[in-house]
Order: C-alpha cells, then sequence, then structure tokens
C-alpha cells in the first residue's frame, strides 16, 4: 500500500483495528467464555477477550485442535457470521500446568472423555524418540486387538510351539530343505531370549527351561518378566494378538526369502 501521508497511515492502521474488533465483537456473539485460535492473536483482540471475561488460546496445533474438537464436542469454524448454527464445546476445568520447563494448557472434565494426553519426558531427544516408537507400536498392536480380539498366549509361547513343530516336521523331510527348515526353527526360538535379554534376565538358562516345558506339553508356558520365571501365560493373562502375530511371521518370512 502506497500513501503520501502520515494521516492516511493512521487511517489504514485505524481501519485494520476496526476490522479486527468486529471479527472479536462476532466471536463474542456466539456466548463462549474460551476461544481457541490456531494462530496468532494480536494484543489488540487479545484485550477486547478480557475485558469480555473470555480467554483466549493462541497457536493452537492443528492435529491438537481436530482431537479437542471431538473430546470437547463441539465444532470448528473458520467464519464467525451464523453464531446459532455453531454447537460449542464444554469442559469442567482449563488450567495452564507446568511441566518440567515447559508450560501446557490442560482440558480436565471433558464430555468425550476416550482420548487422553500422554506427555513423554526424557534426558534426550533420543530418548524420547525412542519412548515415542515404542509407545505409538503399542497403541498400533492395542487398536488392531481392539477390532480383532482373537489373541494367543504371550511370554514367547507361541514362538517356542512354532519351533517345535517345525522341528517334529523337518523329521520327515528327506531333503536339503530340513537345513532351511532347522534354521526357521531356531529363529523362532531367539524371540523368547529376547525377551529375557531386554528384561535383564539370563536369556539361555529361560529359553531352556521353556523348551523343556513345551516338549512335555505345556503350550501355554512362556517367560515370566515380573519374576524372571517361566509360568502359564493363560492363568497370568499374558496374551498377544493373533493379527499381529501372524503379521510379524508373514514380514519376517518374506524379508528372509528375499535374502
Amino acid at each position: 500500500v502506497k500513501v503520501d501521508s502520515v494521516s492516511k497511515v493512521a487511517e489504514i492502521e485505524a481501519a485494520e483495528k476496526k476490522k479486527m474488533l468486529d471479527k472479536v465483537d462476532k466471536i463474542l456473539a456466539h456466548g463462549c467464555n474460551v476461544f481457541i485460535n490456531r494462530q496468532l492473536i494480536y494484543n489488540l483482540p487479545e484485550q477486547r477477550f478480557a475485558d469480555a471475561g473470555v480467554m483466549s488460546i493462541e497457536h493452537s496445533d492443528f492435529d491438537g485442535t481436530e482431537r479437542l474438537a471431538l473430546v470437547l464436542d463441539g465444532d470448528i469454524v473458520s467464519t464467525f457470521d451464523t453464531p446459532e448454527r455453531v454447537k460449542l464445546g464444554s469442559c469442567e476445568l482449563i488450567e495452564e500446568v507446568m511441566i518440567g520447563e515447559d508450560k501446557l494448557v490442560r482440558f480436565s472434565g471433558c464430555p468425550n472423555s476416550q482420548a487422553s494426553s500422554i506427555v513423554l519426558r526424557g534426558a534426550n531427544t533420543h530418548v524420547v524418540d525412542e519412548a515415542h516408537r515404542s509407545l505409538h507400536d503399542a497403541l498400533c498392536v492395542l487398536s488392531q486387538t481392539v477390532k480383532n480380539t482373537a489373541v494367543l498366549p504371550g511370554g514367547g509361547a507361541p514362538e517356542m510351539l512354532m519351533a517345535q513343530a517345525v522341528e517334529e516336521e523337518s523329521k520327515r523331510v528327506a531333503s536339503k530343505h530340513v537345513v532351511a527348515m532347522e534354521a526357521y526353527a531356531k529363529a523362532l526360538r531367539t524371540m523368547p531370549m529376547h525377551i529375557a535379554d531386554n528384561a535383564g534376565y539370563d536369556s539361555t538358562e529361560l529359553c531352556a527351561g521353556l523348551k523343556a516345558k513345551h516338549h512335555e506339553g505345556r503350550h501355554t508356558w512362556g517367560l515370566e518378566m515380573d519374576r524372571g520365571g517361566l509360568g502359564d501365560m493363560v492363568a497370568l493373562g499374558i496374551c498377544e494378538s493373533l493379527q499381529v502375530k501372524e503379521q510379524v511371521l508373514l514380514s519376517s518370512s518374506e524379508a528372509a526369502e528375499m535374502i
């Protein structure tokens, strides 16, 4: 915009302020007492909100706003000309909390409280990224289990049973394919060993005992890592998703075939 006098600059500033205040008045007409914006809120509109008793929250991230609208049972709007068509969200408490050195806005008592926020903290970005990956994997397994409720005993019991079945079948194979079958059975038995290693226990001792239990016919037994021993996974309630287990076997087998 080109101007030839200071007075016209003042006129432009006044017009901009009027435009912002008019939009604020339209927002206030909705009857809300909290306004959440995805972008910056300038000082003048923020002051008008404060004078009207409305709390304003700026720089709300896009994904967070979508989830917030779901739990608050409200609408996301970009125009404010039809307040009668807009459904306002609600919650019991909005507060600013300190977590470490960061400030967060927490919404409590939401009507659709089926969603929660999980705050991950760590000594460095590597630890936080690893925690985020582990949490993401766990949530993916949980979502698949909700869709397909079939489960298997956990603790490495399925791998030991499958390894035993492959070994028994290899005894009836009279060709060089038996080498691949024995290697496949050995690979299956490494899964319980990884479980024990990750828990900090003696994997060789535990897996040897687990193999003996399965040869005795106790095919629901697996590794119980709370005590560092063996136990009946069904009785202990330690289960794994059948669909996830099938996908793990399929993906690993396909990778081995490609190599």
